[in-house]
């Protein structure tokens, strides 16, 4: 089942090569979206794929920053299909 997820990361996770790591993760998982920096501190992403993939790209973005994170906020949606691929947006 394809879903949205839509989800911001807290923490000290600008300049810590996030946006580079999710774009990868989410290339290698076949996910297409965004993640951009804001200028709150946070990070926002928003991405579509089968729900298992969204998980493992949670899952993997997770383990890597571990360190970095203190919340994600996440929000589960139906997909728009309004996606081709994942690239690092900047405002």
């Amino acid at each position: 089942m394809k879903k949205h997820l839509h989800a911001y990361y807290s923490g000290s996770v600008q300049g810590v090569g996030f946006r580079f790591t999710a774009e990868r993760i989410a290339a290698s998982l076949g996910i297409k979206g965004w993640v951009k920096n804001l200028r709150d501190g946070r990070v926002e992403v928003i991405c579509e794929g089968q729900i298992s993939t969204l998980k493992e790209f949670l899952r993997k973005v997770d383990s890597i920053f571990k360190n970095y994170i203190t919340d994600i906020d996440a929000e589960w949606s139906e997909p728009t299909g309004e996606f081709s691929y994942f690239d690092i947006r900047y405002e």
